[in-house]
């Protein structure tokens, strides 16, 4: 199915599959580990997993009644299509969750906490990641935090939704009666985050270097040769000492970083380097750029 023009106003087969199998992803660890072990990482499902503690309310059920109203709000300042999905995987994670992990029975990890936060927050973080891939999301602190990007976009989304996991974490530590509940919410939230980096730009993250020096020609072959990675020369002049440099750029993988910077060093000990960490390196000599769906 299709909607309207370009990418971004097109519900295709490959979203609607990617959003549900990432929805059963996150249904599955806030199942198997984070609720059974009263850790709440933040988000709509972490306010759902108090109120089931609590009350005794299906966390999926409370995640879907929590995401109406935002999805309504969503509707008339976000994209339709958009919404759309994130209504397939509200709806997705109520269904798997309430009407199909627990009716079943599945097996639930009780043990070690912080085994649960680790392997919750990987669990979490890839369904979370698999889900953005088909260009969705699973609602909640999302949806809000976008709107008010639309009204306010001076403000960071990345901030919003840090103070609103702070809040629920901490509400956690309350609902819980320990502080141990809010550090392994901490842990599943600092994985999570990690494993939807892996998943959206892979595990090849590469450094991108920036080399001003004096011997522009010799630093370059001398990483033509010995890393085996290209480069790219620029002239450039200081615009305090009014002196003729040559700029050169370049991306290595991480383990090659050390390499380079003795590279550089040995053939210039006044060369000025900027090193910066690069997520996804497409092209010649990283990953191709046949898998970027235009």
């Amino acid at each position: 199915m299709r909607l309207q023009k370009g990418r971004k106003d097109k519900i295709t087969v490959r979203d609607i599959f990617l959003t549900l199998v990432g929805t059963l992803l996150y249904a599955l660890g806030v199942y198997i580990f984070t609720a059974p072990n009263q850790i709440a990482p933040g988000g709509v499902s972490g306010f759902a997993t108090i109120l089931n503690h609590l009350t005794g309310a299906p966390i999926g059920t409370v995640t879907a009644l929590v995401n109406l109203p935002l999805l309504v709000l969503g509707w008339f300042y976000l994209g339709h299509p958009f919404i759309v999905k994130t209504l397939v995987s509200v709806a997705g994670f109520a269904v798997f969750y309430d009407y199909t992990l627990v009716p079943l029975q599945m097996p639930q990890y009780q043990g070690d906490h912080l085994l649960a936060s680790l392997f919750g927050g990987a669990l979490i973080g890839i369904g979370l990641g698999v889900t953005f891939l088909g260009e969705s999301s699973t609602g909640g602190v999302d949806i809000s935090c976008l709107v008010l990007q639309k009204k306010f976009p001076h403000i960071k989304i990345s901030s919003l939704v840090f103070l609103t996991d702070v809040v629920i974490i901490a509400f956690g530590a309350i609902a819980y009666q320990t502080i141990e509940s809010a550090l392994y919410a901490l842990v599943a939230m600092f994985v999570q985050t990690k494993f939807i980096d892996v998943v959206l730009y892979g595990a090849d993250v590469g450094k991108m270097v920036t080399i001003v020096t004096a011997k522009g020609d010799e630093v370059a072959d001398r990483i033509l040769v010995e890393l085996d990675r290209g480069v790219t020369k620029i002239d450039s002049v200081g615009a305090y000492s009014g002196v003729g440099n040559q700029t050169l750029l370049c991306a290595v993988r991480q383990n090659e970083y050390h390499k380079l910077q003795r590279v550089v060093y040995e053939s210039d000990p006044n060369a000025f380097m900027i090193v910066s960490t690069a997520t996804e390196v497409l092209g010649d000599g990283f990953k191709a750029a046949e898998h970027v769906q235009k």
